[in-house]
C-alpha cells in the first residue's frame, strides 16, 4: 500500500493513514506535510496540508506547523452530511481536543458515544478507537487539537 500511495495509484483511506502514521509514530499533519523549522511562521491555505478520504468525504486541513521538538497538532475537519469515519488508536498518551464550530457530530470513543453539537467541545483519550458520525443533512465543521507530548 505505501508503494501505491508513493507511486499515486492509491489513495489512502483515513483508517489506513492513520494505520501508516501510527506505524511511523507520528501525526497525521506530519505524514502529510513534514516539519518546519522554529520560527513565527505563516502558512497561506495552499501550504496547509490536506488529505482527504475517498471513503467517507472527510476533509482534513492541518493549521499548525509541526516542529521536530513539539507534538501539538491542530487541524480543521469537513465530514459530509450522513457521513462516518474512522480512526484506528494512536500510541499510549496522545489526547485530543475537539470542538464543533458547524453542525453536530455523534462520536464514539472507544465504547462511549457523545453527541457534540455546535459549540460545544470534547476531550479523549486518542490511544483508542474513535469514530465520528454526522447524522445530520447538512456537513459538520470541527477542530481537533493532537496533543502527543506526553508520548515524547
Amino acid at each position: 500500500m505505501i508503494s501505491k500511495i508513493e507511486r499515486g495509484v492509491a489513495i489512502p483511506t483515513a483508517t489506513v493513514l492513520g494505520k501508516l502514521a501510527a506505524g511511523l509514530e507520528v501525526g497525521l499533519s506530519v505524514l502529510l506535510g513534514g516539519y518546519h523549522v522554529r520560527e513565527p511562521t505563516l502558512l497561506s491555505p495552499s501550504e496547509q496540508p490536506i488529505f482527504k478520504d475517498p471513503e467517507s468525504g472527510l476533509e482534513r486541513r492541518s493549521l499548525s506547523p509541526l516542529f521536530p521538538d513539539r507534538a501539538v497538532d491542530f487541524a480543521l475537519n469537513l465530514l459530509p452530511a450522513r457521513a462516518q469515519v474512522s480512526f484506528p488508536p494512536h500510541h499510549q498518551g496522545v489526547e485530543e481536543y475537539l470542538f464543533v464550530s458547524r453542525g453536530s457530530l455523534d462520536i464514539v470513543v472507544d465504547d462511549r458515544r457523545f453527541t457534540v453539537p455546535q459549540g460545544t467541545s470534547l476531550f479523549y483519550h486518542g490511544h483508542v478507537r474513535h469514530e465520528f458520525h454526522n447524522m445530520t443533512d447538512e456537513p459538520a465543521e470541527f477542530f481537533i487539537v493532537v496533543d502527543s507530548t506526553a508520548t515524547r
